[in-house]
Parts: structure tokens; C-alpha cells; sequence
């Protein structure tokens, strides 16, 4: 079985933050896991398909037809997922209409393409997000680094003009597929 996921991939500038807080996190507060992935803003979780599959997979993606254009994504402050067990601290992007219909586009041609594998209730309830901790972020260290991160700002924009089809190489993701948003003249 292969494991996929697609994602906007935010440009180096972006990322060389992203990276900076993941570590802060690693460093303070004893959350690696968010370092183990590039920086990224999932648009459709992390998927199992077998060996078959991977070209029809990349057939798939390769034909996605989006009639949108290049976008702007804004990034204002930090968020969390309150989890019980598995608490979460991101980047919280606004979402905003472009964003929002590049998603539910995807989950619906992919449903479509690929109908016996589940839609996850997450995907269904978009919540956008870059991770910064996740995983072996305890419960303790959650509310450590929420008291901080919690009132922290950031604030950093980015255009959207593509997003990627990665896949999981048994050690790191690797991105197989980039797809290019219209351009206009």
C-alpha cells in the first residue's frame, strides 16, 4: 500500500517560519512530528492505496480540471484543536471562497474517481491549517505552549498558484505531482 496526501505547499519564505516554530515546539515543548512533513495546508488528508492504483491515481490528478485562478492565501495568528488526547497547535489561515472551493472540488472529484475510499468528517468540515505541533504534543505541554502561542501574532500572505499530490517514500513525503492553477494574460 502507498500513502498520498494533497496539499498547498506554501512558498520558502513561508516555510523557513513554519519550520522556525515547529522546532521552538520540538525544542520547549517535546513535539517533533510536525518536522517530519514539509510545511503544507492539506487539502485532502492522508490516503492508502495499493501499488496498482498509483498510476491511475497519477492519471487522476494529472486530468484535474479547476476553472479557478491563482490565489491569495492570508495567515493571521495561531489556532488549536482542543483534543482530548491528541491536542494540535497550526497556523490558521483565513479561508476565504477560493480556498474553500479548491477543496470541496477535489474531495468531489476524488469521491468520484476513487468512490470505496472514505471521505474523512474532517474533510468534510474544512478547517484550514498549517500543523506546528500534533502527535506527542501531550496534554501538559499543550497547555504550556497554548498560553503562549495562543496570544501570539503572526501575520504573512502568499499567492496559491498550485498544489501537489505527495506520496509517502517509507521515510519522508515526496512530492509526485504539482498542478498549476489558470493563469491569466
Amino acid at each position: 500500500m502507498n500513502l498520498y496526501f494533497i496539499a498547498i505547499i506554501p512558498p520558502p519564505e513561508i516555510s523557513k517560519d513554519v519550520i522556525a516554530f515547529q522546532t521552538d515546539f520540538s525544542t520547549r515543548f517535546g513535539s517533533k512530528a510536525a518536522l517530519k512533513a514539509m510545511p503544507h495546508l492539506t487539502l485532502k488528508a492522508p490516503f492508502q492505496l495499493p501499488d496498482a492504483e498509483h498510476l491511475r491515481l497519477l492519471r487522476w490528478f494529472q486530468n484535474l480540471y479547476f476553472n479557478l485562478e491563482p490565489f491569495q492565501i492570508e495567515l493571521k495568528d495561531f489556532g488549536a484543536f482542543h483534543n482530548k488526547n491528541h491536542p494540535v497547535i497550526f497556523l490558521r489561515p483565513i479561508i476565504n471562497v477560493p480556498l474553500y472551493s479548491l477543496q470541496k472540488e477535489i474531495m468531489r472529484s476524488f469521491h468520484f474517481a476513487f468512490p470505496a475510499l472514505p471521505i474523512l468528517n474532517l474533510e468534510l468540515k474544512f478547517t484550514p491549517h498549517i500543523t506546528l505541533a500534533y502527535r506527542d504534543l501531550d496534554v501538559i505541554s499543550f497547555k504550556e505552549a497554548w498560553q503562549e502561542y495562543g496570544t501570539k501574532k503572526y501575520a504573512a500572505e502568499f499567492m496559491v498558484d498550485s498544489f501537489c499530490l505527495l506520496q509517502h517514500n517509507r521515510k519522508t513525503w515526496e512530492i509526485m505531482e504539482s498542478y498549476q492553477l489558470l493563469r491569466t494574460i
